[in-house]
């Protein structure tokens, strides 16, 4: 492989895949282009350089491999650049097919045969493959253009990268045939500049120190370098191969987990609650610094990092099970709303990986709710923190110790007192955080529904555009029989920010109802439990007033206390 080339030599005549260990695809599409995504910028990109009329061939990056065999090869760097570049052709094959009225690509002209079959397929060789798990969705859909559904992508990856097809199609659509077949000269004729290298060790190293147009290194790709190089270093030669291949085994276990919950928690996120494992303790580290220091203990760094990376890929695989069992598990969407998830984390999953029994672990995650949306009511600056950690140090598989301290913290004064009963009330019959309100509200909608009615439990991802509606809205209504009461220091003071004054509603409904009359909005009201209780209140008064406000918020607050 030439160092100098363009993208049509590069794959002409060979195959590139992208290795397990590595990233799946990342590259986001706006299709609304209200924001300058990947895609969206590597589109423009092309467009801008063929509408100079420049000379110079489009430049387009550099590429790090590794030879598996001859002409076979795995891309190391710029593999979200030659993706998107093979979706593009495939893409714009595609539209010229059609425009030309012919069947395959080989009834255009001689030229675009041979571009076709240097940088896409020839016969049943594709010259490009990305990793396994999402490879079959990629030649179906990008590729073979044999599969038009979206109902079986099972990866966020595969989802961008059908999202990206999607939209440069309909983008290269209102385009004309001149402009097409200069976008295929442009890209085939782009020059990139290639290091090939024979050893994964050594391509994983050099990957840290490449700079490319996508996404920086995240922590987690630059530990894997990291370890990966350690064990190069210092690995005996009669152990240095199988720890290689166990950390590459690890790391494609987590990638493959990374591609199911990428949309859910920042694999960054992640790294940190698994330091917090290892480390047992609930004090937050910096992740590099945590991996240089482990990595200067000698004798023990291989150890360490084959210890680490298979406690990092358990911990991606529980949170992995967490996300899934979240859609059906009430419990777990529940706290993952009100929850600290640098707290909340950490718990779960060390109670995942140590193989908590589920009832267990269903009072562990009743528990860690209670006091996360207390503290969020209380708002206080102690730290919640210092006070979980000796009970996250002790918890094995019986989580009593902590369930236990929550439900005394809740009677508890002094250094523990913050949380307690009397706080939590008073905090409740204040204004309070609207984020706050929002879930209080959200829970207070629960609770409107009967047990024995067959209706499941709301999620409040199901509410759109979750808002706070001020039912007497924050600025006064001056028009006459507006169906409030007036609006004195009184009002402003203690009810104008309660929870009685509060409604749970979409986004939509809540522009559209504004600082319209009582009687108007009440009309709206339709939509929740909660909101058909406001109705229920002034059926036969339509005014809402100091009283109605006091009485409403009493009956959400002995509505929600037995949940708190």
């Amino acid at each position: 492989m030439q160092t100098s080339t363009t993208l049509s030599a590069l794959l002409a005549g060979r195959t590139i895949m992208v290795p397990n260990y590595q990233r799946a695809y990342s590259w986001d599409t706006d299709s609304t282009e209200k924001r300058t995504l990947q895609v969206n910028v590597f589109l423009s990109d092309l467009l801008d350089h063929i509408s100079s009329h420049t000379a110079n061939p489009y430049y387009f990056g550099h590429y790090l491999f590794e030879e598996m065999e001859e002409d076979k090869y795995a891309i190391i760097d710029g593999q979200q650049r030659l993706t998107t570049s093979v979706i593009f052709l495939s893409a714009l094959y595609k539209v010229l097919k059609e425009m030309c009225h012919v069947e395959t690509v080989k009834e255009l002209d001689d030229d675009l045969y041979v571009a076709y079959c240097n940088t896409i397929k020839q016969g049943n060789i594709y010259r490009f493959s990305t990793v396994e798990y999402d490879n079959r969705k990629f030649r179906d859909y990008v590729i073979d253009q044999v599969s038009s559904g979206h109902n079986d992508i099972e990866t966020v990856s595969a989802s961008r990268f059908v999202d990206a097809f999607d939209f440069l199609e309909k983008k290269l659509r209102e385009m004309d045939q001149d402009t097409l077949i200069e976008l295929i000269k442009a890209i085939t004729q782009a020059q990139c500049t290639t290091h090939v290298v024979k050893s994964s060790v050594e391509a994983v190293q050099m990957f840290i120190f490449q700079n490319s147009r996508g996404k920086r290194p995240t922590n987690l790709e630059i530990i894997k370098a990291q370890f990966m190089y350690n064990i190069h270093l210092y690995a005996s030669e009669a152990d240095k191969q199988p720890a290689l291949d166990e950390v590459t085994e690890r790391f494609e276990r987590i990638y493959r987990s990374i591609s199911q919950v990428e949309r859910n928690i920042d694999e960054d996120n992640v790294l940190n609650y698994t330091i917090n494992v290892y480390t047992n303790s609930l004090w937050e580290t910096n992740a590099l610094e945590f991996a240089d220091a482990e990595l200067d203990k000698e004798p023990d760094r291989v150890e360490f990092i084959l210890t680490f990376t298979r406690l990092l890929a358990s911990c991606f695989a529980q949170v992995t099970t967490f996300f899934k069992q979240e859609k059906d598990n009430f419990a777990y969407h529940a706290l993952l709303v009100s929850a600290n998830k640098g707290i909340m984390f950490p718990f779960i999953i060390k109670a995942m990986h140590n193989e908590m029994e589920q009832e267990d672990l269903n009072k562990l995650v009743e528990a860690l709710e209670v006091i996360f949306l207390r503290h969020r009511i209380i708002g206080t600056r102690a730290d919640l923190r210092s006070r979980l950690n000796f009970y996250y140090q002790e918890m094995e598989r019986d989580p009593q110790g902590v369930v236990h301290y929550i439900e005394a913290l809740k009677t508890s004064e002094g250094w523990e007192g913050y949380w307690n009963n009397d706080e939590l009330i008073r905090c409740l019959n204040m204004g309070m955080n609207h984020s706050v309100a929002k879930i209080l509200l959200w829970k207070y909608e629960n609770a409107l529904i009967p047990k024995d009615s067959g209706y499941a439990s709301m999620r409040y991802d199901q509410i759109v555009e979750p808002h706070l509606e001020h039912i007497a809205p924050q600025t006064e209504n001056c028009e006459p029989n507006n169906g409030y009461c007036t609006y004195d220091e009184e009002f402003y003071n203690e009810y104008l920010e309660r929870l009685g004054n509060y409604l749970l509603i979409s986004g939509h409904d809540n522009i559209s109802l504004s600082n319209q009359s009582f009687p108007k909005k009440r009309e709206r009201y339709t939509q929740l439990r909660q909101q058909a209780k406001v109705r229920e209140m002034t059926i036969s008064d339509l005014t809402w007033d100091k009283e109605k406000i006091r009485k409403r918020h009493e009956e959400i607050v002995s509505t929600l206390l037995p949940s708190l």
